[in-house]
């Protein structure tokens, strides 16, 4: 007859296991970072800048569209790491220089284009 493998290396093989106590996670805070609470105002803002750009002056839309942007690449610069939560997906210097490209490109591409009569 063998005896039964205990259930944790160094247990001896009669001995009771002890009793595990649940971890309990810690309440989820939404958003959890100052950075996602800024996340979600430039998520809205670029939403309303897009339905601006739709039904109204798409110049308009564009400008504020480039402005959440720049935004978020400021916010991006000035917040550390551990805050930056939503906006920081690359490295610092990447996020902020392709949120300042595109955003320049949009304020370029907005003054750009001449009116066309419909």
């Amino acid at each position: 007859m063998s005896d039964p493998v205990p259930s944790e290396p160094g247990a001896a093989p009669g001995e009771p296991e002890a009793p595990v106590a649940p971890v309990e996670p810690e309440p989820r805070r939404y958003p959890s970072t100052i950075g996602g609470a800024f996340y979600i105002v430039i998520l809205l803002a670029a939403a309303g800048a897009v339905l601006v750009a739709a039904y109204d002056d798409w110049r308009l839309g564009l400008r504020i569209l480039a402005g959440c942007l720049a935004g978020a690449g400021l916010l991006r610069l000035v917040l550390p790491q551990r805050d930056a939560g939503m906006l920081a997906v690359r490295h610092r210097a990447v996020d902020v220089a392709l949120l300042a490209a595109v955003a320049g490109a949009l304020w370029w591409l907005q003054g750009s284009i001449p009116d066309q009569p419909m």
